[in-house]
């Protein structure tokens, strides 16, 4: 079976298998890739994947209403935290960013309708033939970026933006080798 060469890790290939370039529509899952991407910024994913499911406890399962509510002193005691990375402004950041995903839900209906109005509301079929030609960020990545920062969202720089595009499939960068290439194009709504 072919699989994209970044996944060939034991560690990656469950992800890759299952998750990775899967078109999501569900607040819950976007809310937690937005956290998760933040939190790897000069990191692997890798190292996040190790500690997803510490982030999942620690944040309340990602649900975007009870991190919103995470005082300050709760804050804190996640610096302390070893199943999660211990950087201030990565931790700080998940509630400002409840905060603003709750707003967007508000004014869009759902962060779901906002964030898939980048793409036009169906993937974007990158075609892949190897990943030597993936970029680490695009114009629509770019823009997706700036408004999300002009809403108040943190850790949402545009190379983090296309990694959250690509493991939330709004962008299809699987190789067009791998077997899940044409999967994950069968999904579109």
């Amino acid at each position: 079976m072919k699989r994209c060469t970044w996944s060939q890790k034991d560690i990656n290939i469950p992800y890759h298998d299952t998750e990775w370039g899967v078109p999501q529509h569900d607040d819950n899952v976007l809310f937690e890739f937005l956290i998760l991407e933040g939190a790897q910024a000069g990191l692997s994913w890798d190292t996040i994947l190790v500690k997803r499911e510490n982030y999942r406890k620690a944040f309340a399962g990602f649900d975007p209403k009870k991190v919103a509510k995470f005082t300050d002193e709760k804050l804190e005691k996640l610096i302390l935290n070893e199943g999660i990375i211990r950087n201030r402004l990565k931790i700080w950041s998940a509630r400002t960013n409840a905060l603003a995903f709750l707003k967007v839900q508000k004014e869009f209906g759902s962060f779901e309708k906002y964030i898939w109005s980048f793409v036009g509301g169906k993937p974007i079929d990158g075609k892949r033939k190897g990943h030597g030609g993936i970029p680490a960020k695009t114009d629509i990545s770019d823009a997706m970026s700036k408004d999300l920062k002009k809403r108040g969202f943190k850790f949402v720089g545009s190379t983090i933006m296309y990694a959250f595009m690509q493991a939330c499939g709004l962008v299809n960068d699987h190789l067009t080798t791998c077997f899940r290439y044409k999967e994950c194009q069968n999904r579109e709504r």
